[in-house]
């Protein structure tokens, strides 16, 4: 059983709608290992909030301060599969009924983000 301090619920959202949402629990077992299930929407979301989920998830403290990272994406979430895989290392994948279960490495210092630049400021694009 998993203590409530140790799991968040994260969501992104277009004006009052959420788009994606995700949970995500550190384990008390395993360490440095942090668990996420990414729960996109259905029907269409806006370019971005599949990418705009992972950095959610990515960027939490939790995460930062782990070492693996174990996630259930929904199969097809190509989306959600490439911002991982940019921000995670040594990244295994495996199809899992509907779902796809990613494995990765996040790693030391918190997961890459491309988007910014080495002090950790967003980049200005």
């Amino acid at each position: 059983m998993t203590s409530p301090d140790k799991s968040h619920h994260v969501e992104v959202t277009d004006g009052d709608h959420t788009v994606a949402a995700a949970e995500v629990t550190a384990l008390d077992n395993a360490e440095g290992t942090v668990r996420a299930s990414l729960l996109p929407s259905s029907g269409p979301t806006p370019p971005g909030s599949r990418a705009s989920l992972v950095d959610a998830v990515l960027d939490l403290p939790e995460v930062q301060a782990s070492s693996r990272l174990e996630a259930t994406i929904p199969l097809g979430d190509a989306g959600s599969l490439q911002r991982l895989r940019e921000r995670t290392e040594d990244t295994v994948t495996r199809p899992a009924g509907s779902t796809v279960l990613v494995d990765a490495d996040i790693p030391p210092g918190g997961p890459a983000d491309p988007s910014r630049e080495p002090g950790g400021q967003p980049s200005a694009c």
